[in-house]
């Protein structure tokens, strides 16, 4: 294994938490996700559902390296709500996920400390309900080749015991691959001795 950590824990699937204050509710929501797109979406989503609520505060971590995250108190107090709910994703060591926890408020106010309190717990009960899981981050790569490279191609491939996504044999053939992230290097500098042989890279997925 290199130093480059391609390992990270995120949530199976979406899963649910709920608190209750002085007649406040906290409904939290933790979704699985890859990019801001597809958080935008979900907010939109759950904006329609639960469009009486009064917040709908959120935090999500985005990569393996968690350099990308947000957390977001709308309209509640600073850092009383986002701020919490981020502190959780942190907590469990989690990324790749969006948490959002919309209040329907109940009359009385909470103050700093009550909020803070029911953002985190709220956010905690639906990391509680989730499964997490370990995901292994992979670059995708094209192979393309003529056919007789095949053979070698193929035994570099039984070597490195290489995840294969798709094949095409023709004239000329190209096999897609997902190699781990970690190994990537060595990988690819066996694969440049074969001649005639281009590699493209696709994704990080």
């Amino acid at each position: 294994m290199a130093d480059y950590n391609d390992e990270y824990l995120t949530i199976s699937k979406p899963s649910e938490g709920l608190f209750k204050d002085r007649g406040s509710k906290f409904l939290a929501f933790a979704f699985p996700v890859s990019s801001e797109e597809e958080i935008k979406v979900i907010q939109e989503q759950l904006r329609n559902k639960y469009h009486d609520a009064r917040h709908h505060c959120f935090a999500y971590m985005l990569g393996p390296e968690k350099k990308v995250y947000r957390a977001n108190d709308d309209g509640e107090p600073s850092s009383t709500a986002g701020k919490p709910i981020l502190g959780q994703i942190r907590s469990f060591n989690l990324t790749n996920i969006l948490i959002v926890v919309i209040r329907y408020f109940g009359g009385t106010k909470l103050g700093v400390g009550g909020l803070i309190n029911a953002y985190k717990t709220a956010a905690e009960e639906a990391l509680n309900n989730a499964k997490i899981i370990k995901k292994t981050l992979h670059d995708i790569y094209e192979l393309k080749f003529d056919y007789p490279q095949m053979n070698e191609i193929m035994r570099i491939m039984k070597e490195e015991n290489i995840e294969q996504i798709d094949q095409h044999f023709e004239l000329t053939c190209s096999i897609t691959l997902a190699l781990r992230k970690a190994e990537v290097d060595k990988i690819l500098s066996k694969f440049d001795r074969v001649e005639k042989l281009k590699i493209e890279f696709v994704e990080t997925r």
